[in-house]
C-alpha cells in the first residue's frame, strides 16, 4: 500500500507540475510583417485638413501595415497636387505611404510630369530614383540621379530638392 500511495503523490505531481508549466504564446508570429488588409486595383485620395486632395495614388495592390498603419503599393500611379493646384502625375515601382499621409517614398525608378497649365505653369518632367515626397507640406527630395526636362533644356544632375508651393525645383 505504502507503494500505491507514493505512486499516487508522484502522478498528482507530475500532472500539477504539467498543468501549471509556462506554455510558449501560440500567437507568436514569426515573419514579415502581416497586412491588416490588401486592396487590388484601388484609388486612394488623401485630404489635408481644409478637406482639400494633397495627393492621389492608384495601383494594382494596397497592403496596409497594422502596427504602425503604413500603407505600401506596388507599381502605383500618383497625382500629387503643388502649392498652385496644378496637378504632378507619375508612376514610380513602389510605394510607401505613414499612416497621416505626411510623407511618402517613391521607390525603384521614379518618373514625375506636370503638363503645361493656367499662368505661369510650364511643363516639367523629372526622372530620377527613390523620391521622398511631403505631400502636405508640397516638397520632396532625393539624393539620387535626376533629369529635369523644363521646355527647353534638360539638366542633369544629382539629387533634388523642390518646394511646390514656392515652385523651387533645383
Amino acid at each position: 500500500m505504502p507503494v500505491c500511495g507514493l505512486a499516487l503523490v508522484a502522478v498528482g505531481s507530475e500532472l500539477l507540475l504539467w498543468i501549471t508549466r509556462e506554455r510558449p504564446d501560440e500567437q507568436t508570429y514569426a515573419g514579415p510583417p502581416r497586412s491588416d488588409y490588401t486592396l487590388t486595383d484601388f484609388t486612394m485620395n488623401a485630404l489635408d485638413s481644409a478637406g482639400k486632395r494633397t495627393f492621389q495614388v492608384s495601383g494594382p495592390t494596397l497592403a496596409r501595415r497594422g502596427e504602425d498603419g503604413s500603407i505600401f503599393v506596388t507599381t502605383p500611379d500618383y497625382i500629387i497636387v503643388d502649392g498652385s493646384g496644378h496637378p504632378w502625375t507619375g508612376k514610380s515601382d513602389a510605394a510607401w505611404v505613414n499612416k497621416d499621409g505626411t510623407l511618402m517614398k517613391l521607390q525603384g525608378h521614379v518618373e514625375m510630369h506636370r503638363q503645361a497649365g493656367g499662368g505661369d505653369a510650364k511643363p516639367i518632367d523629372v526622372e530620377t530614383r527613390d523620391l521622398t515626397t511631403w505631400p502636405k507640406d508640397k516638397k520632396m527630395e532625393t539624393a539620387a540621379p535626376a533629369t529635369i526636362t523644363p521646355q527647353g533644356s534638360i539638366p542633369t544632375g544629382t539629387g533634388i530638392s523642390a518646394d511646390l508651393n514656392s515652385k523651387d525645383l533645383e
